[in-house]
């Protein structure tokens, strides 16, 4: 059996208590099941995370008003996270992972670029979950005078790094059974949470923030963006592949919006007025988002409140090596998904132990690589939708997997509009929050946005301009030949 035909049939077997065969092939007539609102579940649990709280005080550290950052954060929120609905809708359509149906844009080998950069991104969330999680356990029994220091991260790492890994590994029937297990309970203690620690909210204080510029407005908007929707749209269809292809549509956008948007949009609220209550909270917040929220809480509520830190942070982590390890067979690596999902547990946890032991205000850093494969993510994107949109058919199947089939092997107008994308999106962004990330935001200047000091700096146009770009001309350079592929036999 050639390596192409093995990719495309798979070996299937699913169960909860059983590891998932399936990779990056097409899933089988027989494996397809659900409904649309199934994917309420794996959404919000992996966005339901405390560190959506946390996202107040970075919003309102760009020097905007409550106002202006509630705004942001319901634009932001909800349009980035519909792109992952509609890519959703992809998944459905060709039963296959979001980087196997990207090949349809990209051609077979061609693809591999973002197959690459969405691996990276995806190991990059899971390690800075997953270091978060260990710091928030440290600081969460410090409070509570049970000890801390080195052994207990250890001891915390190795704990979470087995729940991520372990998830990952089950593959997807587990997934969405522990989805559903984090989203019930951290549901409810999120909610216990709010109701503990609102008599910490000032609304005098919040109400006098003063408000900022348009230009700081929009790049709290981009920074949100990038944070939630545009971290996810890379692996959106591979929760989706296993519904039957007579599935609604509109189901799929509405659920998978629904449930990724619904909790980040209650704790971006709260998190606002908590943070605006006070800049003491909003300072702390930059360097232990998670450990900084708990000294708000009584004594008696720390130990439910690090259960709800660790398993949020978990949910999103456990879809990010899912799709890491499917990214990464898509790139080329010819193992066992499972085999992929530990390789890149195994990258996690060297990173987790380097940053929690060696690196310090890792998550300043961290938002500099979101805004620096953000615009990767954001070029890929535009390309992406632009495809889906001009496909009236379904997916061939068999064509995504052969370079020789319809799709081709290097489709050089999407690689270059990708690539063209990137160069002119890093130019209009600027980075201060890491040193090897200062090169960016060569363009603002020539395109008389101020330069690197200038009022534009902040606003990380870049993004918005990769993913715009990317989609127009896909649409206007690409239309002809995805008519002449769909008129194929």
């Amino acid at each position: 059996m050639s390596d192409d035909v093995a990719e495309r049939l798979g070996t299937g077997s699913s169960g909860v208590l059983r590891i998932e065969e399936n990779g990056i092939n097409v899933i089988a007539e027989n494996e397809r099941k659900g409904h649309p609102r199934d994917l309420f579940w794996p959404w919000f649990g992996a966005n339901v995370s405390v560190l959506g709280l946390g996202y107040g005080a970075y919003v309102l550290n760009f020097g905007i008003s409550f106002a202006q950052a509630l705004i942001v954060g319901v634009i932001g929120t909800v349009f980035s996270f519909l792109l992952c609905g509609i890519i959703a809708t992809a998944g459905k359509r060709g039963s296959a992972p979001t980087m196997v149906l990207s090949r349809a844009a990209y051609g077979v080998r061609g693809n591999r670029l973002p197959s690459a950069i969405s691996w990276l991104l995806c190991v990059g969330w899971e390690t800075a979950l997953s270091v978060i999680a260990v710091l928030a356990t440290n600081t969460v029994f410090v409070r509570l005078g049970w000890g801390g220091g080195d052994g207990l991260k250890i001891v915390a790492m190795l704990v979470i790094a087995a729940l991520i890994i372990g998830g990952g590994v089950m593959g997807f029937d587990m997934i969405m059974r522990m989805q559903v297990i984090i989203t019930v309970v951290t549901g409810i203690l999120t909610i216990l949470f709010i109701g503990l620690t609102a008599k910490h909210i000032s609304w005098h204080v919040v109400s006098h923030v003063h408000s900022g510029s348009f230009q700081l407005t929009i790049g709290a908007l981009v920074f949100v963006m990038t944070g939630f929707g545009l971290g996810w749209v890379n692996v959106a269809a591979d929760y989706s592949r296993y519904l039957p292809r007579t599935a609604s549509s509109r189901g799929v956008v509405w659920w998978t919006t629904l449930g990724s948007s619904l909790a980040p949009l209650i704790l971006i609220g709260f998190g606002l007025l908590l943070a605006g209550s006070s800049s003491s909270l909003r300072s702390a917040v930059g360097n232990d988002p998670v450990g900084a929220l708990a000294n708000l809480l009584p004594t008696w509520f720390l130990v439910p409140y690090v259960i709800v830190a660790i398993l949020g942070l978990v949910g999103g982590a456990v879809l990010d090596i899912y799709s890491s390890g499917l990214a990464l067979l898509s790139a080329g690596l010819k193992i066992p998904r499972y085999a992929a999902a530990g390789v890149d547990g195994v990258i996690m946890l060297i990173g987790t132990i380097y940053i929690v032991f060696d690196k310090q205000n890792f998550l300043y850093q961290f938002e500099g690589f979101l805004i620096t494969v953000g615009v990767l993510i954001a070029a890929w994107c535009g390309v992406f939708l632009g495809d889906l949109l001009l496909r009236k058919k379904n997916y061939v199947e068999r064509d995504l997997f052969q370079s020789s089939g319809r799709y081709g092997d290097l489709r050089l107008v999407p690689i270059a509009t990708t690539v063209v994308s990137s160069f002119l999106g890093w130019g209009l962004v600027t980075n201060t929050y890491a040193s090897w990330l200062t090169w960016q935001g060569y363009l603002l200047k020539p395109f008389g946005l101020g330069g690197k000091t200038g009022h534009w700096a902040g606003a990380n146009l870049g993004v918005l301009v990769a993913l715009a770009l990317s989609f127009v001309l896909t649409i206007l350079f690409t239309r002809g030949d995805v008519v002449r592929e769909e008129a194929l036999a």
